[in-house]
Formats: structure tokens, sequence, C-alpha cells
């Protein structure tokens, strides 16, 4: 049996693509959006596929801070 090892790692609140934001919880561009649909108005809208530096602190407020990787 493997053993799974937890490292932390910091994230910055800064601007990140639709795609960043995904990866940094691992997971799809599809389900990040029907995660955040609730929180669309507190959120605001994007500039392109970018979300602000404010927008992605109300995003880890609301999903919580991505803290860990898991290494197998």
């Amino acid at each position: 049996m493997k053993q799974e090892r937890f490292i932390p790692r910091k994230i910055q609140v800064k601007t990140y693509s639709v795609k960043e934001v995904a990866e940094l919880y691992c997971i799809s561009n599809k389900t990040l959006k029907k995660w955040l649909t609730p929180f669309e108005k507190e959120i605001g809208e994007r500039r392109g596929h970018f979300y602000n530096p404010k927008q992605v602190g109300i995003i880890f407020e609301k999903l919580g801070i991505p803290e860990i990787i898991i290494l197998n």
C-alpha cells in the first residue's frame, strides 16, 4: 500500500484565468462554473477569461482556500 504525502502550498491572491482557478481545486472548468453559479453576483463579471485579485479573494472565501496537493 502506497503512503500518501500531503504537502502544503501557499496560494497567492492574484489574477488567475478560469483554467488556473479550476486547476487549483483539481476540477474541470465546467465544474468550477457550477460551483461558482450561486456566487455570481458577489464575484462579479470577469474580464475575458480572467478573475481579478478581488474576485479570486471572494472565490477563496466562498469555496475555501485550496491548501494541499496529494502526492502518491
